[in-house]
């Protein structure tokens, strides 16, 4: 029999789902390698195949997402069709449904449900900070006054003194 890989196992999915660009599942499969990564490199254990959780897989996604596209994350997620994270466990399930990954009893596509705002994780680490409304600045600020002809007498022989030294 022959073994499907995941090129063809994807046009299988697209075929009975196409809310989901192609690239959206190689991405997804790509950020479970980058979340395997940060999960050893954070935890220091030995390169053993370990199972990832929901929200742990949610997270590693993210910090993927805007590792590989910036400020252009959610303009690349929605353009595949991922517009919160529940897309993101759609995706995985019916990676699972097609042999792609496993999953254990405890997996869930509700554990996908509520993990993060996009335009939070997407859109505003890459907002200005706020300064301060210009009614705010010009209230605060401190203007010298005009300089009177003593103060300005004051300030010469000062010069003058300095230079003289």
């Amino acid at each position: 029999m022959h073994k499907q890989n995941f090129a063809e196992a994807v046009d299988e999915i697209i075929k009975q789902d196409n809310r989901y660009d192609r690239d959206a599942y190689l991405f997804v499969r790509e950020g479970l390698d980058f979340t395997l990564k940060l999960l050893k490199k954070n935890t220091h254990t030995n390169p053993v195949q370990r199972h990832v959780s929901g929200q742990e897989l949610l997270d590693g996604i993210r910090q993927f997402a805007l590792d590989q596209f910036g400020p252009m994350a959610k303009t690349v997620l929605d353009y595949w069709g991922i517009r919160k994270c529940e897309d993101f466990g759609e995706l995985v399930f019916n990676m699972v449904e097609k042999g792609i990954l496993g999953k254990t009893e405890q997996d869930s596509r509700e554990d996908f449900r509520g993990g993060f705002d996009f335009n939070e994780a997407f859109v505003r680490p890459f907002q200005p900070t706020r300064q301060p409304r210009r009614s705010e600045s010009h209230a605060r600020r401190v203007t010298p006054a005009e300089p009177t002809r003593d103060n300005s007498r004051a300030t010469d022989s000062k010069k003058l003194s300095s230079g003289s030294n």
